[in-house]
């Protein structure tokens, strides 16, 4: 396949970018300012794009195979604005359709994910207060794929509660909208089996048209 991916020098895109490669997939890395920043592996070409402008998608997408949505709603390390995922995720559904192209995935994050019926993660005390902001986005960002994206083969990715680097085992465990935990209670996921879902996802799609989450 190819792929093209958006923010593909993040913890998380840049993993997608290296797991994709190493299955043989060619990986077209798109970040917003290309100069100011390294690809995240020899295989991956970087091109100037913006997931948040329809026809930078559209332009992007037309070779493309599939299209990942890994951007942070940071402000990032080069003085670039934080991005709104709502608005990415309407422009990657409207460019995706002019580019006439159908397959979407992108990585959400934990808070949506419901601890009972109906009760997201997010909503619950002690749910930290320097992620609420960014749980928001996740939130809207879903709301919009599930309420605008008929016709197109989208999928939301959530990942456990913690992710960061580790080890690539290759294992994990998937859930529709439950919250995940371990047998102590735990939820986490490393960046690298993170990827390791993704791809599968892009290679099997097994969601298209829905979120699932991914953890230990």
């Amino acid at each position: 396949m190819k792929l093209v991916v958006f923010g593909a020098t993040g913890n998380i895109g840049a993993r997608i970018s290296r797991e994709a490669s190493n299955r043989g997939h060619e990986v077209v890395g798109v970040v917003r300012d290309p100069e100011g920043v390294a690809p995240p592996d020899p295989r991956v070409s970087l091109r100037r794009g913006d997931a948040t402008d329809a026809r930078s998608v559209a332009e992007l997408a037309r070779g493309a195979d599939a299209v990942v949505c890994a951007i942070s709603p940071r402000p990032n390390a080069r003085g670039l604005g934080a991005p709104s995922l709502a608005a990415a995720a309407r422009a990657l559904l409207t460019g995706l359709r002019d580019a006439g192209k159908k397959r979407l995935v992108m990585v959400g994050g934990a808070g949506t994910l419901e601890i009972a019926p109906g009760q997201a993660l997010m909503d619950q005390p002690g749910f930290p207060a320097a992620y609420q902001a960014e749980a928001a986005e996740g939130r809207e960002a879903l709301k919009v794929l599930r309420q605008e994206g008929a016709g197109l083969d989208w999928t939301f990715l959530s990942p456990a509660a913690e992710v960061a680097p580790g080890d690539r085992s290759g294992n994990y465990r998937t859930t529709d909208d439950r919250f995940l935990t371990d047998d102590k209670g735990k939820s986490f996921i490393t960046f690298e089996d993170y990827a390791v879902a993704l791809v599968d996802e892009l290679e099997h799609p097994k969601h298209a048209g829905r979120r699932f989450g991914v953890a230990y």
